[in-house]
């Protein structure tokens, strides 16, 4: 049996952190990835082929709105030529993810199944078994398919198959309004297919601030039609189609409508179903997720859990962060707890959204003493000589003027807004945002703009005014 100081089972983003960190320290490491190609859902399935389309897919918009400068673009779009330049994205960043690039490293690398045999052995589906003095869980997650009647029976998409589409779905469903579900919709709604989005909520991206919510609703109402507090009832084969059949409350309105496609995108769930965790004792909470400590440690000490899988947040730099921390932890012997208040998400629709920190309604809810300052881009002279004024920034400060939530909405928001995570994560104060000299004019401006704004409200309601008044009393 073959000894390791550490086996990561799972080769996703985490996973591969903390494989390269742990060899790069002198670590005999054993890597089990199922897929012949390492790099797990943000490769092949997530972050890299989605914004590869919904690159592509704004392109092919900005296109056709050169039609009112004479310039006439076709309608058709090839599907399969779509499909090939995500694809070429998708071999161009392989190569950093490459198995012979860890074993270069010196990583032990397993193509197959991980599962435990026992504490510190893992079983791979080839029947071979080794040991780790450490191990580390890095399986990622998976689409969440909800039980609908007639959802399997006919059919479905999903982020991790709707990379596979030969031809544009003429007319297509999209169940969730998550993230995940506004951006493939925002994207096949470009490219030129009748969106549908249903959502169970009153609203899409229901973790973003309430402003947030409302702008984007107007956005994306405009390019796809949006069924609120809606709920799917069954599907059936239809002449055309598929035939769905929906209630949209409160009024309780059933609707029928016929789509070709439909995409799933309720969610996503844990693979820790097929890592026979019990013969290790480890623990998940009721939804599969393993749990763990703030040093990412299962409730067994030596076993610890990064990225999708331990259902915190489900990004990928989100697991690079923490396989960072593992390294550190489990082969270096420190005990760093990891810290998610100064983690940033960026939604990528168009406008994109970027999020930091707390929500208004966050801090209202926890009784904090705090200012918010919002800057419409349509004040800012770059994204009007752009003509792309639709969003705002937003940045939340306690009463010292610390940064403890940044919320924007705007053409790569989620570039500009990097020095709201800076100065939160460094514990500089807004205003010092406004001393930052920025190129003019700049996008960044609206961060800058915001700063300002902090400023002027401390001169004219904090002790300038008082000064003034003494000094002026004093004269008289």
């Amino acid at each position: 049996m073959k000894k390791y100081d550490l086996i990561v089972i799972g080769g996703g983003a985490g996973g591969l952190t903390v494989a390269a960190g742990a060899a790069s320290l002198g670590g005999k490491v054993a890597l089990i990835e199922k897929e012949e190609q390492p790099g797990g859902d943000c490769l092949h399935f997530g972050c890299v082929p989605s914004k590869a389309l919904i690159e592509i897919a704004n392109r092919v918009k900005s296109a056709r709105s050169l039609e009112e400068f004479g310039v006439h673009v076709s309608e058709n779009i090839q599907m399969e030529a779509v499909m090939n330049k995500v694809k070429e994205a998708i071999e161009h960043i392989q190569v950093h993810d490459d198995a012979d690039r860890f074993r270069k490293l010196g990583v032990d690398v397993y193509i197959g199944m991980g599962a435990f045999n026992s504490k510190n052995e893992v079983v791979i589906n080839n029947g071979e078994i080794i040991y780790g003095k450490r191990i580390v869980i890095s399986t990622g997650s998976r689409p969440f398919v909800p039980s609908i009647p007639g959802l399997k029976e006919n059919g479905f998409i999903t982020n991790e198959t709707i990379f596979s589409l030969s031809k544009l779905p003429k007319r297509l469903l999209v169940l969730g309004g998550g993230p995940i579900g506004i951006e493939m919709a925002q994207a096949m709604a470009r490219l030129g297919s009748e969106v549908t989005v249903v959502e169970k909520s009153d609203c899409v991206l229901v973790k973003e601030d309430e402003e947030v919510q409302q702008l984007m609703k107007d956005v994306l109402s405009k390019e796809m039609k949006l069924l609120y507090n809606a709920n799917v009832n069954s599907i059936e084969s239809g002449p055309n189609g598929k035939v769905v059949h929906l209630t949209v409350e409160p009024v309780e309105q059933e609707i029928s409508m016929e789509v070709d496609e439909i995409l799933v995108a309720t969610g996503r769930t844990p693979n820790s179903d097929k890592l026979q965790l019990d013969k290790a004792n480890v623990q998940t909470d009721e939804r599969g997720h393993i749990k763990v400590n703030a040093r990412l440690q299962t409730n067994i000490p030596h076993i610890y859990a990064v990225g999708d899988v331990n259902g915190t947040l489900p990004f990928t730099h989100v697991a690079g962060m923490e396989g960072k921390l593992v390294v550190q932890n489990a082969l270096i012997g420190l005990r760093r707890k990891i810290d998610y208040s100064n983690v940033p998400w960026v939604t990528y629709t168009s406008p994109e959204v970027f999020h930091l920190g707390l929500t208004e309604g966050e801090a209202k809810e926890q009784g904090l003493d705090y200012d918010a300052y919002k800057v419409d881009l349509s004040e800012v002279d770059r994204f009007v000589t752009d003509h792309q004024t639709t969003g705002f920034v937003k940045i939340i400060t306690d009463k010292k003027g610390h940064i403890i939530g940044a919320h924007a909405i705007g053409n790569h928001a989620g570039d500009w807004m990097q020095e709201a995570v800076f100065s939160k994560q460094f514990k500089k104060k807004l205003g010092s945002i406004s001393n930052v000299i920025h190129p003019y004019p700049n996008h960044s401006a609206a961060v800058q703009r915001t700063a300002d704004a902090y400023w002027r409200k401390k001169l004219f309601e904090g002790f300038l005014p008082k000064v003034m008044e003494r000094y002026i009393r004093w004269f008289r």
